[in-house]
């Protein structure tokens, strides 16, 4: 482990800390553990990152680029409609989700111990201004596919389209039902879809 790069150290006890996070929960995560899970010694927890709480920044940019990886693949394969747009991107993130819940439980929480912990007061909005820059990102991407006019600004519709797979995220971490978050997520792309009017092909 001497002689890898800081910044790699830093990125696997990221993986490290996500991995311990949505196993154990925040608690469980101390550096002991982190290093524990990443396979390094103690010294290279602190040669890496000034603290755990700094740590969990990165954290955060972990997850936040894994979920726009996970919606904007379906997205590319070149949707018909805004609805088709919506539905597949959702329907991707929602797939994300599934596939390791601990991830998006992780997120959550660290949500509320940064709103809880003075150094960390400013990762909240932090983290929702990447979910909003993803959103606006996953937005453009549909609209330079399908080049629709959208009747609300698109800072707005990122905004709404994040509130809506906050509630997908809780809901179907408490309840697993994929049916109800199928027929949500066809609710949500119909009123995403009423935001745009499309333009006729030729």
């Amino acid at each position: 482990m001497s002689r890898i790069p800081a910044t790699e150290r830093r990125a696997a006890l990221a993986h490290a800390a996500l991995a311990v996070i949505s196993r154990d929960g925040l608690a469980a995560a101390t550096t002991r553990a982190i290093v524990a899970e990443a396979g390094m010694p103690l010294a290279s927890f602190h040669y890496a990152v000034a603290s755990r709480d700094e740590l969990l920044r990165d954290v955060v940019e972990l997850v936040v680029a894994e979920e726009g990886v996970a919606a904007l693949a379906p997205l590319l394969a070149k949707a018909g409609s805004i609805r088709e747009a919506a539905k597949l991107a959702l329907s991707g993130y929602l797939e994300f989700v599934r596939r390791d819940p601990g991830h998006e439980q992780a997120m959550f929480e660290l949500t509320q111990y940064a709103l809880r912990t003075p150094g960390l007061s400013d990762l909240p909005a932090e983290q929702y201004a990447r979910y909003h820059a993803l959103a606006t990102e996953l937005l453009d991407a549909a609209t330079a596919q399908l080049h629709p006019d959208w009747s609300v600004p698109m800072p707005d519709l990122a905004r709404l389209l994040v509130s809506f797979t906050d509630g997908l995220t809780l809901a179907w971490l408490a309840d697993r039902d994929d049916a109800a978050a199928a027929r949500s997520i066809d609710l949500a792309a119909v009123a995403i879809a009423g935001f745009a009017r499309e333009k006729v092909r030729a």
